[in-house]
């Protein structure tokens, strides 16, 4: 967890570095009667609203990979990891060059272990920061809250929970954008979400690979 919040911090400072860079980069000299700048007047005109409020650049996204859920077995407390399809379906906007908002609804499928079956899906609130590395690939990093639903069924014998659980966890994570076109990005990005289960908190990876629509 330190390392991926470390990751997000590095991700900021560089984009901080980035935005700060391009601030100090003069200005245009050719301006309107009114005295604006012909790039702070494509800025004004060219950006859209997107559909998060006070957020433009916007996008949609939606992403497949796996899921890897971190759960107890219940049989002498030994960790039991297990895998299933995982889907992401996303909106965001960015209200600063390099920082923006992201909301987002994942199903992370079924994890199989002793005594139980477990089913989670959540919403997500994330802030983003990201870097441009050229005009075409930027990093970025995420750190956020993910408020899950979780269901545990089976046979509570072996000391697994059984029922339903939900609330709100920490998230964060980490990917890369490839810009292959004006308006289509692809994305591989990493993640991890904190889950309530019937049996306690647990966490939730994702990796998934998806596609990006800009508008």
């Amino acid at each position: 967890m330190t390392s991926m919040i470390r990751a997000f911090s590095c991700a900021a400072l560089a984009a901080a570095a980035c935005s700060l860079a391009s601030a100090q980069t003069p200005k245009d000299s050719t301006a309107g009667t009114s005295g604006t700048t012909r790039s702070s007047t494509m800025t004004a005109n060219g950006q859209r609203d997107s559909f998060l409020p006070y957020t433009q650049q916007g996008y949609l996204g939606i992403s497949a990979g796996q899921s890897k859920y971190d759960l107890r077995s219940g049989t002498g407390g030994f960790p039991s990891d297990d895998s299933d399809q995982a889907l992401k379906i996303y909106t965001g906007g960015y209200f600063h060059p390099n920082f923006g908002v992201e909301l987002g609804y994942l199903n992370a499928g079924r994890a199989d272990r002793i005594g139980g079956t477990s089913r989670a899906q959540g919403l997500n609130l994330s802030l983003v920061a990201r870097a441009p590395l050229t005009e075409q690939f930027d990093v970025f990093g995420k750190l956020g809250t993910t408020y899950s639903r979780t269901r545990t069924s089976g046979n509570s014998g072996f000391g697994v929970a059984t029922g339903s659980d939900s609330g709100f966890g920490l998230s964060y994570g980490a990917g890369v954008r490839w810009a292959f076109n004006e308006n289509w990005a692809a994305v591989l990005e990493w993640e991890r979400h904190k889950m309530r289960f019937a049996d306690g908190k647990s966490d939730v990876d994702l990796t998934t690979l998806g596609v990006q629509y800009r508008y």
